[in-house]
């Protein structure tokens, strides 16, 4: 990463920062579905991946040239190995695990207990402590995202590696969240960052998809939609967001607020493809939501 130290930042910051902060969060993170939803159907996930991450990094990459510091091979090839994990590994560990047939269901449960493996990181590698309250909070909003996933979990006939390809991918991202705070004095600015990360997995995914076949995207309105979709919202809007939240704020904390993902990713699907909404689904939105706030408050 580029030797350039962050100014120290203030304690004082505005009550309402990270209330605007986890909903754009929870926005971002949530819409993957939606963009995967429209542009799926016309090409294999890998292809898909590709043009995400290639577009994300090309349109970042005259900012990123640009606007900053000077980047420097190290920041390159540190920022390099954030993006092999939590852009390839993450995003295609999960896509390998739903070709091989795991249960999307299992798959998103899974995902979705991203948050409680980074609580359990944050102490030991890096000194930040959850409050008896903040645990309370992480128990209610699992028991939420159980809620909410229990109509669509089953069990498939996926090899057992498969499985643990989905906990593997979950496990990644979440070392690569500890690791990003933990160097955070050394950090390029997000638009930089994220450039080198989706060129780099852009480039990893352009090898697997070329073992599929051709790189070339389908001409249709739904795959572009789905790109529009995936690189404004599911790109920029939750990596951005979810990487500058980390600088200003605990990294439990943050992570806290993904929870929320699968009730509001039912909601984008109802409002969108009108798809049901169950009760279930409401009850388990609001008590994911009290244990965030639970969370966020301790």
């Amino acid at each position: 990463m580029t030797d350039v130290s962050l100014p120290s930042l203030s304690p004082c910051r505005h009550p309402l920062l990270w209330p605007l902060l986890a909903t754009l969060l929870i926005i971002g993170w949530s819409s993957g579905f939606v963009g995967i939803r429209y542009a799926n159907e016309e090409a294999s996930v890998m292809l898909l991946l590709f043009w995400r991450a290639l577009l994300s990094g090309l349109i970042l990459l005259p900012f990123a040239l640009t606007i900053g510091p000077r980047i420097s091979m190290r920041g390159v090839k540190d920022q390099a190995l954030f993006g092999i994990m939590s852009v390839f590994l993450y995003l295609g560990g999960f896509a390998l695990a739903i070709e091989q047939k795991v249960p999307t269901g299992i798959v998103a449960l899974i995902s979705d207990l991203l948050p409680l493996a980074i609580a359990a990181l944050s102490q030991p590698f890096l000194g930040e402590r959850l409050t008896a309250q903040q645990w309370a909070g992480t128990t209610i909003a699992v028991i939420g995202v159980l809620i909410v996933s229990y109509d669509s979990l089953g069990f498939g006939i996926a090899p057992v590696w498969a499985y643990g390809l989905t906990v593997g991918s979950m496990l990644i991202f979440a070392v690569a969240s500890v690791l990003y705070k933990r160097r955070r004095t050394q950090h390029m600015p997000v638009h930089q960052s994220l450039c080198v990360q989706t060129l780099t997995g852009s480039v990893l995914f352009g090898l697997c998809a070329m073992t599929q076949g051709s790189l070339a995207p389908p001409m249709t309105p739904g795959f572009a939609i789905g790109m529009v979709w995936l690189v404004a919202f599911a790109t920029f809007l939750a990596y951005g967001v979810y990487y500058t939240s980390l600088r200003l704020f605990p990294v439990a904390k943050v992570s806290a607020a993904i929870y929320l993902s699968p009730p509001v990713t039912m909601v984008w699907a109802w409002m969108l493809f009108s798809e049901p909404l169950t009760v279930a689904m409401v009850i388990g939105l609001v008590v994911t939501l009290v244990g965030v706030w639970m969370t966020s408050r301790g």
